[in-house]
């Protein structure tokens, strides 16, 4: 069955960062198109007019795989928003048909974003491809990413062979162990989620901003501590100039209210700019 997306969407632009930056298991790119278990159910999506296929089709998959897909972003606002800003509509106009992807996950986009902290995408999905395959459940293509209750009997010991240093191997216990009700992190305001997360040793504002960029979608995460952000700003805004963390998080004030669209527009741009 099909999985409506609003258009303009290009499947296969859209989920180049799955091929780009390597698989580490959990959503894989197989033959053109995605796996993902979901409910214990391996997935296929594929490209299909109108939006795209699912395979096999279940309400619990099409939920998952639309949010994977980013069906939560406002596109149609922002595109009309963005004609005001000639720099960034250039970007969005040569990206017609991109939707930027998310972690429908919370635990799993947590332990995405503690892996990637000041290394590059694709190390980071390489290690924590080591501890899916370990500790996940093996379907055809796809592993189901491992629990929040199998990732609490493990200890340090258990990562080191799977590549992490020992301070990711704490952080990512510590907050298997939280008592943080990562399923009601979406009811509360951006302010409210940053000040919980942070609270758990490991999670810095870097990964409070990217867990509200891509997981919950809000409309107002601008990750301006992210290298590859302020890189992009740099680019784009500043004719190459460094730019510091504080300058790029007060030059996010120019794209409210879609700071975590245009953030991801400008890493797609820079993308494609090589």
């Amino acid at each position: 069955m099909i999985l409506s997306i609003r258009p303009p969407y290009d499947f296969e632009l859209s989920t180049v960062r799955f091929r780009d930056f390597g698989s580490d298991g959990a959503t894989v790119w197989h033959e053109g198109g995605l796996h993902r278990v979901v409910a214990g159910r391996e997935v296929r999506v594929t490209a299909a007019s109108g939006g795209v296929a699912i395979e096999p089709f279940s309400d619990e998959a099409a939920f998952e795989v639309g949010r994977l897909l980013g069906a939560p972003f406002e596109l149609d606002a922002f595109r009309a928003w963005v004609e005001a800003d000639p720099v960034l509509s250039r970007i969005v106009e040569t990206l017609s048909g991109f939707r930027p992807t998310l972690n429908p996950q919370p635990f799993e986009a947590l332990v995405v974003a503690i892996t990637t902290q000041q290394i590059s995408l694709r190390a980071a999905a390489a290690i924590r491809g080591n501890l899916v395959r370990r500790y996940g459940v093996r379907h055809e293509q796809a592993w189901a990413f491992p629990t929040r209750e199998t990732v609490r009997e493990l200890r340090p010991r258990h990562f080191t062979p799977l590549g992490f240093s020992r301070a990711k191997a704490e952080y990512v216990l510590e907050l298997a162990h939280s008592d943080l009700e990562l399923d009601g992190l979406g009811e509360l305001p951006d302010d409210e989620v940053i000040a919980r997360l942070t609270a758990i040793r490991g999670l810095g504002r870097w990964t409070a901003d990217w867990f509200l960029a891509r997981h919950l979608a809000r409309p107002r995460a601008w990750p301006a501590g992210d290298l590859g952000v302020r890189k992009a700003v740099s680019t784009f805004y500043a004719a190459g100039r460094p730019l510091t963390i504080q300058e790029v998080r007060h030059m996010g004030e120019r794209f409210a209210p879609f700071e975590n669209l245009s953030a991801q527009f400008l890493l797609a741009g820079a993308r494609l700019a090589g």
